[in-house]
């Protein structure tokens, strides 16, 4: 495939350029693998997060060509070699040093969600009975590997840095998981309104779209949230019922 450029962000915290370099790629390289030989050829301290090279680690999350990718599973032959491949860290959180970011608010955000809990056994063995189809339905948002390329695409975290009301897509899958179990009996709907800031979500479908596990973030997970937290405090009928309700 010859010599291609590349543009990568060099710098740390606020201050930072890009830098090219070139490189020899090989057909069925990614962009990971052209990361590593500009490492081990002209970049030594080129700092760059990765782990299992497989897809499935979510560490070596990055936008590429202004889009948030996976470096390990973007192959180069899907990209325009003509042209510079423009190699950015994610935008939604703090630069530490070149490619990577501080990503650490999020397992604060993680701590916000309510654990599983689990309802009494149905059954006299001290065991329960499902519906496939429920747990098919949660079982989708269990493949999230937590890479936050979701919440990176998000305008919330992304443009507007609302850190600080708003969980974010990824942890909202999270929720979900928990909430549509068939055997979770917790209620989340109150955290999800005043303090996860699901309202924040108008629904775009970044999320979705840029997810390496095609989860169905907004349609299956976000939108089925909203649904419940309508029902619960913004029904007419049930507003109704609370205020006339014998205390």
């Amino acid at each position: 495939m010859g010599q291609v450029t590349f543009k990568i962000w060099r710098g740390e915290g606020d201050e930072g350029h890009f830098e090219e370099y070139q490189t020899e790629v090989s057909e069925g390289m990614v962009v990971l693998d052209a990361i590593h030989a500009i490492q081990s050829d002209d970049a030594s301290d080129l700092a760059v997060r990765w782990n299992c090279k497989a897809g499935k680690c979510g560490s070596c999350s990055a936008e590429i060509n202004g889009m948030p990718k996976l470096m390990c599973m973007t192959r180069l032959s899907s990209l325009d070699l003509d042209n510079p491949i423009i190699i950015e860290p994610m935008k939604a959180f703090p630069l530490m040093k070149d490619l990577v970011t501080d990503v650490s608010w999020n397992y604060e955000a993680k701590k916000s969600i309510k654990p599983f809990k689990p309802c009494k056994p149905d059954a006299p063995d001290g065991t329960w009975r499902m519906q496939q189809e429920d747990v098919e339905r949660a079982q989708e948002f269990r493949k999230c590997i937590e890479c936050y390329l979701c919440q990176n695409v998000c305008h919330v975290l992304r443009d507007h840095h609302d850190h600080a009301e708003y969980i974010g897509p990824a942890f909202l899958v999270k929720t979900a998981a928990f909430e549509m179990h068939p055997l979770d009996e917790e209620n989340r709907t109150l955290d999800l309104k005043d303090e996860q800031g699901i309202g924040y979500c108008n629904i775009t479908k970044c999320c979705t779209k840029v997810c390496p596990e095609h989860i169905t973030i907004t349609d299956n997970a976000i939108i089925p949230l909203k649904e419940r937290v309508v029902d619960e405090f913004y029904d007419p009928l049930k507003k109704l019922f609370r205020i006339f309700k014998p205390k």
